[in-house]
């Protein structure tokens, strides 16, 4: 390996690949996979080639192959026998470092970056560690390999909205939100469920669901899933997006005509009865054959709101596919 006068600490290359520098000296003490060489003979430092060979490492371990099997495999790309990093040389060892909050607790180290992912089972946990590396080809991979393995449905319940959550939510040990990290994750996962959105509707003659969110509600993302599990089904549909304006909404109810309006809440001070009364007496058609659509109204916001009869409040995605598709289909049949 040719020497390189630009190397980094170990704590800059952590924060570059999403991991922490605990992981990092685990990795090397136990695997090899440490830089060619230290400065002074104890700091490590660390090259672009030991940098690639990190990132080698990151992603076999994020499509789940064992820690050991993927240092074999990021040493040997690398063109460096098993057992050569600088870590596994006599040298005075790293003072030892207080492990992060998420190892005291049980977490081996990696397993989640630092972020809550509890409700996140093992195998899933990769999206997550793409998103803290900020590695969009990785996520985009993983997202397709989800839905096409596992369902839209099954991987929004139990995949993208718990990593969105578990992103959203503080940094373990340094209280910070990494709001970049939500703001990547969440475009690739917005990429993921349009693809799927934009097939064309195979349901010959019905009307359009419209989606839309209330007046000052700026999460579409559960949204978009519920718009990419209706065109899986075939159904057509209209997405107005975020922060609907009431008046705009109920002239696109007039204009469109839709067999039920979704309305999505994240906050409780977003949801408003009124506005989704105001939906509900929305008459469109002809004289004399005035006809209104069905109320759906999504998300937490909307629990514990009093709702008008004939207005549904699905628990989630599944139940909201069900209950919109099943209506849909009847008011579409002769």
């Amino acid at each position: 390996m040719t020497d390189s006068p630009y190397r980094v600490t170990t704590g800059a290359v952590a924060r570059r690949l999403g991991v922490s520098p605990t992981t990092l000296r685990s990795w090397d003490r136990r695997y090899g996979i440490g830089p060619s060489v230290r400065e002074g003979g104890r700091h490590r430092r660390w090259a672009p080639e030991d940098i690639a060979m990190l990132e080698e490492m990151c992603r076999l371990t994020t499509s789940g192959v064992p820690p050991a099997e993927a240092a074999g495999a990021a040493l040997s790309r690398a063109g460096r026998p098993p057992g050569t990093g600088a870590g596994t040389a006599p040298v005075p060892a790293d003072p030892p470092p207080r492990p992060p909050a998420a190892v005291r607790r049980g977490r081996s180290p990696g397993s989640g970056n630092g972020l809550p992912l509890d409700e996140i089972r093992h195998e899933f946990r990769g999206l997550a560690r793409a998103a803290v590396r900020l590695d969009g080809p990785t996520m985009d991979r993983l997202l397709a390999e989800l839905i096409a393995t596992h369902g839209l449905v099954t991987g929004w319940e139990e995949v993208m909205a718990p990593t969105l959550h578990a992103v959203g939510r503080k940094w373990e040990s340094t209280d910070e939100r990494y709001v970049e990290v939500e703001h990547l994750l969440s475009w690739h996962i917005s990429t993921a469920l349009r693809r799927i959105a934009c097939a064309p509707p195979t349901a010959p003659g019905a009307a359009p669901v419209l989606l839309s969110c209330v007046p000052g509600e700026q999460h579409t993302l559960p949204l978009e899933a519920l718009a990419a599990g209706l065109a899986e089904r075939g159904l057509p549909m209209r997405m107005l997006g975020a922060d609907v304006p009431a008046g705009a909404l109920n002239a696109a109810v007039r204009r469109m005509g839709p067999s039920a309006v979704v309305l999505w809440s994240q906050s409780r001070h977003t949801a408003s009865p009124a506005l989704a009364r105001m939906v509900a007496k929305t008459g469109f058609g002809i004289k004399g054959a005035r006809t209104r659509p069905l109320v759906v109204l999504a998300g937490p916001g909307w629990v514990n709101r009093p709702a008008a009869p004939g207005m549904l409040c699905p628990a989630g995605l599944r139940e909201a596919l069900d209950l919109v598709g099943r209506h849909c289909r009847l008011s579409s049949s002769p």
